[in-house]
């Protein structure tokens, strides 16, 4: 599948769910993707990508950022502490704050710079143990606090289980975005973003539909 036939998907399914779909962002999902394939990408006019790691994303977009204009990257991975500075240089926005002790730093280090990315919570709503993200029923709580330090929250971000239906999961997460005054929903990957157009989301990231299947990388 193409850059160009998933544009074309994505339309479809705003269309079917009489939505915009210019409120729909894609984000092509970059991560242990060659560099030829991010080029490629690149040079078809798309601008907005996801990374998963910190330094990986520093070593690939650090010298992609001179030579195109406009491109604005995402971290749609887990963040640790340690990486907060630099991920405050290079990512336009932050898909997974996910524990207060982050929040706290994260929120340190952006009234230090006085900008901020857009902030998006993850939310886990399959509470599975092994995942990252906020537990469904400390979600509001959480959102509160982020608040409480200044934190400019934009949005909610789900990783479904891989085993359940992704709508589901889709709802509570708008369910819980809904309630809290919040408009952004980073929800739908390759196999079911249209399901997650349906559903209200946003921002939506796609990787192998458009880059074809990951090379895993070595020593990153």
């Amino acid at each position: 599948m193409s850059l160009s036939q998933i544009q074309s998907q994505i339309s479809k399914a705003a269309q079917t769910a009489d939505r915009a779909s210019a409120n729909i962002n894609l984000l092509a999902v970059s991560k242990v993707q060659p560099l030829d394939r991010v080029v490629s990408v690149l040079n078809q006019g798309h601008r907005l990508f996801g990374e998963n790691r910190v330094q990986e994303a520093q070593e690939r977009w650090t010298d992609l950022f001179p030579q195109y204009d406009g491109i604005s990257v995402h971290l749609i991975g887990p963040l640790q502490t340690n990486k907060i500075k630099l991920a405050l240089d290079l990512f336009d926005a932050i898909h997974s704050i996910d524990r207060p002790k982050l929040a706290a730093k994260l929120a340190s280090e952006i009234q230090t710079r006085g900008t901020s990315p857009e902030l998006f919570i993850q939310i886990n709503t399959g509470e599975e143990p092994q995942k990252a993200g906020c537990l469904p029923g400390d979600a509001d709580a959480f959102i509160a606090d982020c608040r409480a330090m200044d934190l400019q929250i934009s949005g909610l971000m789900v990783i479904p289980p891989i085993d359940q239906e992704p709508s589901l999961h889709f709802a509570l997460l708008r369910k819980i975005a809904e309630r809290n005054g919040l408009s952004g929903l980073s929800m739908g990957m390759s196999a079911d973003f249209e399901r997650a157009i349906a559903l209200g989301a946003t921002h939506i990231r796609v990787g192998s539909a458009i880059f074809g299947q990951r090379i895993p990388a070595t020593g990153v």
